[in-house]
């Protein structure tokens, strides 16, 4: 049995990750998505509704989730993919201001008040949802569409040249992007049972955004990591209790940036890791 405390840090622990990887899709077809609240907030509450309103068990609450924050991703991918750079971002960053005022104004939602979500997922599902999440990115990443998608994110007129749909792979991204944060955001409304708009704030787009970009946008391995280090090192620095854990945080943020600006698990790192294994096996 986990103790509270381990319980909690894995528990937030398995969220990050799967809303990580939502953003991470978006990210590795070279599209910079800093909407993600917007999807995990779109995500909780249509389970919410799905399991208070319309008495739905909690994988089919689950799946309404991923499919209404999946649906959103498809139909506004369209106009915001239009844009490019830093109007791609502000276009994002507005997706998540709309629904975020959309909820706070909307009484069935509970506005600013919150809602309850009475029926409960313990930990040990969000860790099997985690792990079916990695390794489907996983899949997808090592797959023919994985390698087109790492084709757009590295030079898209040279992929739309060699006959690639570079707006089909970027709306696929979008939306499977959409859905997999829709699933964080779905079961964590069931393991916490209470959800309100100011949680899915800007500022959890933000760094979720920092968790893909820091870790790498080049192989699958980077959220893993960016995720990881977001949420661990500030439990472990919190542990020591000192009253520069936040300095020491933001140090070796800014240290990773400035000696790793692609990121810190990148595909030359993964291939000579790779390399060293396979010479320690042949020896």
């Amino acid at each position: 049995m986990m103790g509270g405390y381990v319980e909690g840090i894995i528990a937030i622990l398995c969220i990050n990750l799967m809303f990580a990887y939502g953003v991470y899709l978006t990210a590795a077809s070279g599209q910079l998505n800093l909407g993600g609240a917007g999807f995990q907030a779109i995500g909780a509450y249509v389970a919410g509704v799905c399991s208070n309103s319309l008495g739905f068990p909690i994988f089919f609450s689950v799946l309404g989730g991923v499919l209404g924050a999946g649906l959103i991703g498809f139909l506004i991918s369209f106009p915001v993919l239009r844009t490019r750079g830093v109007y791609m971002v502000l276009a994002t960053f507005a997706f998540a201001l709309v629904v975020s005022g959309v909820i706070l104004n909307t009484d069935f939602l509970g506005g600013a008040t919150g809602m309850v979500v009475t029926a409960y997922t313990p930990v040990e599902v969000l860790i099997l949802a985690t792990l079916l999440t990695i390794l489907l990115v996983f899949w997808l990443m090592a797959s023919r569409i994985g390698l087109v998608m790492r084709a757009v994110h590295d030079d898209d007129v040279v992929s739309e040249i060699m006959g690639v749909n570079v707006r089909g792979v970027q709306v696929f991204a979008f939306t499977l992007g959409g859905a997999l944060a829709g699933l964080s955001g779905a079961l964590y409304a069931h393991h916490y049972s209470f959800i309100e708009a100011q949680y899915f704030s800007a500022l959890l787009s933000i760094f979720v955004l920092l968790f893909v970009l820091i870790g790498g946008t080049q192989t699958a391995w980077g959220p893993l990591f960016g995720a990881s280090f977001f949420t661990l090192v500030p439990e472990v620095l919190r542990l020591g209790d000192t009253e520069w854990r936040y300095v020491i945080f933001g140090i070796l943020i800014v240290l990773m940036m400035i000696f790793r600006p692609e990121g810190i698990i990148t595909r030359t790192l993964v291939h000579r890791v790779i390399m060293v294994f396979n010479r320690s096996g042949g020896h």
